[in-house]
């Protein structure tokens, strides 16, 4: 994030740098609760659908989503489906999951999403949430689309209490290893005025998040917006990847390095 002066002009480098409508953001959205709670809830949670999905939707999550033990495995892995865009076979999703406009999810076949976890669309756009075959989301996850679409491929696990946030894009590759705890995240908030508080000056993002085929991204690492990591590259515990990382490569540190 950059810290800059007062009415200093904006150098070059930010120029480029994408800003993030308002309306993609959650405070600003919230603030129509006050007028229309029950149309903000609506757009939070579903979306643009039809009145009939909306009260599908309710009536699965709110029945299936915490019922414990083996009915509750089988009735979720049953009629969850109905509520996606795209689904392959063999769902599994654990008890207490939190899904978000659904409609802007695919999952591919045999998909694995842990109890507790977000899968937040809400501001995919049209590149959607897609979760290719075989990804495992381990507990407590957080899968949220604020301003971008997020791409998980084939075979790739996400560590349990790990963050991807979108702001401009997250692509992950296929069969990429993320152990627990890490953070991937675009977006950042501008500081030029030193009068108006940080929340209200809004968000803008270096660029999407693409960490490459093959990766290891170790416990409680966190990846800031614009970066690559390179296929089969390995980021050690602990690590703040600020740069481009490249393939085959192994960095550590705060800030990563080779």
């Amino acid at each position: 994030m950059l810290f800059v002066e007062k009415n200093r002009p904006i150098p070059p480098q930010e120029i480029n740098m994408k800003e993030i409508a308002r309306d993609k953001l959650i405070r600003d959205k919230l603030k129509k609760a006050q007028s229309s709670p029950v149309r903000t809830y609506i757009d939070l949670t579903v979306g643009n659908v039809s009145f009939q999905q909306f009260l599908l939707f309710e009536f699965l999550t709110c029945i299936l989503g915490p019922m414990p033990g083996g009915l509750g495995f089988y009735m979720r892995k049953t009629f969850y489906p109905l509520l996606f865009k795209k689904v392959g076979k063999g769902l599994i999703i654990g008890r207490n999951v939190v899904i978000r406009h659904p409609d802007k999810i695919e999952l591919g076949d045999y998909v694995t999403i842990d109890d507790n976890s977000l899968i937040d669309a809400r501001g995919a756009g049209p590149g959607r949430v897609v979760i290719e075959n075989n990804v495992i989301i381990n507990r407590n996850c957080m899968i949220q689309a604020k301003a971008g679409p997020i791409i998980l491929g084939e075979r790739t696990s996400i560590g349990s209490n790990s963050a991807i946030v979108s702001m401009d894009g997250v692509e992950i590759g296929e069969a990429v290893l993320t152990d627990g705890g890490c953070y991937i995240s675009s977006g950042a908030y501008r500081t030029d005025d030193q009068e108006m508080a940080i929340m209200d000056q809004g968000a803008y993002s270096k660029g999407p998040i693409r960490i490459g085929t093959k990766a290891w991204i170790g416990t409680g690492v966190t990846v800031l917006d614009g970066v690559t990591i390179g296929e089969g590259a390995v980021i050690g515990a602990g690590a703040v990847v600020t740069k481009d990382i490249p393939k085959h490569t192994v960095a550590t540190g705060i800030p990563a390095k080779i």
